[in-house]
């Protein structure tokens, strides 16, 4: 007697799509930009949000921000561009394997770093610190104030006047927001995003592609700077058990290709569980638009409890034995220092920014100084903002 027929897998094999999802955000059905923009374009709304994050000064930029590492340290390490291009390829990745948006996905994910100050989280930090009596910094509120209002390329208007969806996953990719920042409620008075609901299934998928990479590239990047042995990450369940199938896989593979085999590995193994993970959830969930992905009362992207708590085991590695190596503490302090009297300076004397940032900064000293300050600042490179400490603070060098 003939097997009975097996009911179709909601995981499809690796590269292959699922069509598209009832819960995927519909580009036909848009809610527009806050400028409407005659149509006629034949590419979909993401694609064009996508192609005007790509040509920005602050996409640009973020070839000389740095991770972990000042750019300075060595040609190799990540950069903000290259780790936002690698995040970009993994939501697409996932996003196609659950059939949703791919090029939603992807503009979220290349444009997620866009308002990360130079120096990585120390600059991060340094900014936070002066910009505390005004609200703090947010490099997530910084971003969404980048395309919303910095980028100044359109005759008619500021910012890139992407679409709502891109506009609200781009502010809570990471969750709600119950309490949102100076910036993101402002612009939310004007262009409501509603907050307090989850972003898309296309957010939450570039969310978790950040996570992973963010994890990967580190491990990959920590080995190569000698700040751990591979052996040493191995320790780990979920990188100890990529390690042991790269070498049982190639016998006589060499030092860095026995690195990079054993991160590609461990990144396959994560995406695998987030599709997998996300099946079981939205087959709990049954939703069937955006909206009820919008609506669910958990995030409906995520990893198992036990990938989670292996993600969590490398954090946590890497914590110790990279992000407060001494080398990197070293890095770090003095970045903070540049930034923040970078700050200093410039909020106490305006006069010194550049001719078309004077002109906006109020009085030394106001709020509104600080913000264009923290703006300027925010939107340097790790180069720039080490030149410029050097031209406010080296009377041998003109400034």
């Amino acid at each position: 007697m003939p097997d009975a027929p097996r009911a179709p897998s909601p995981v499809p094999p690796l590269g292959r799509p699922l069509a598209r999802a009832p819960w995927a955000v519909d580009p036909t059905a848009s809610r527009g930009r806050l400028h409407p923009e005659p149509g006629g374009d034949p590419r979909s709304p993401w694609q064009r949000d996508r192609d005007r994050i790509i040509h920005t000064g602050a996409f640009r930029r973020l070839q000389y921000k740095t991770q972990v590492f000042v750019f300075h340290e060595g040609d190799y390490f990540r950069t903000r561009l290259t780790h936002s291009i690698e995040v970009a390829q993994i939501a697409r990745a996932i996003a196609r394997r659950l059939g949703l948006d791919e090029d939603l996905a992807e503009a979220l994910a290349l444009a997620h770093d866009l308002g990360h100050p130079p120096f990585g989280h120390a600059g991060e930090e340094a900014l936070d610190s002066q910009m505390r009596p005004y609200g703090g910094f947010d490099h997530n509120a910084q971003s969404l104030k980048v395309v919303t209002q910095l980028e100044a390329r359109y005759a008619a208007f500021d910012g890139l006047n992407l679409t709502w969806e891109t506009l609200e996953g781009l502010a809570k990719h990471n969750g709600p927001i119950r309490r949102p920042s100076p910036y993101i409620a402002e612009y939310d008075r004007l262009h409501p995003l509603e907050l307090t609901s989850h972003a898309s299934a296309e957010a939450q998928v570039a969310a978790l592609a950040d996570d992973i990479a963010y994890n990967n590239h580190d491990l990959d990047d920590g080995v190569r700077a000698r700040v751990f042995t591979l052996e040493e990450a191995a320790t780990l369940p979920l990188i100890g058990d990529a390690y042991e199938e790269a070498r049982a896989a190639h016998a006589d593979i060499t030092r860095d290709r026995l690195v990079t085999e054993t991160v590609r590995r461990v990144i396959n193994r994560m995406v695998q569980d987030v599709v997998e993970e996300t099946s079981r959830r939205i087959a709990v969930l049954a939703p069937r638009s955006a909206d009820d992905i919008r609506a669910a009362p958990e995030p409906v992207v995520g990893f198992s409890a036990p990938m989670q708590a292996m993600n969590q085991a490398v954090r946590e590695f890497l914590f110790g034995r990279m992000y407060r190596h001494w080398r990197v503490n070293r890095a770090m302090q003095k970045s903070k220092r540049v930034a923040q009297l970078l700050f200093q300076l410039l909020h106490g004397g305006p006069q010194m920014l550049p001719d078309d940032w004077r002109a906006r900064a109020g009085e030394p000293g106001s709020p509104e100084c600080a913000r264009l300050v923290c703006d300027y600042i925010a939107g340097m490179t790790d180069r720039y903002a080490l030149e410029e400490h050097r031209r406010l603070t080296d009377p041998n060098i003109p400034g």
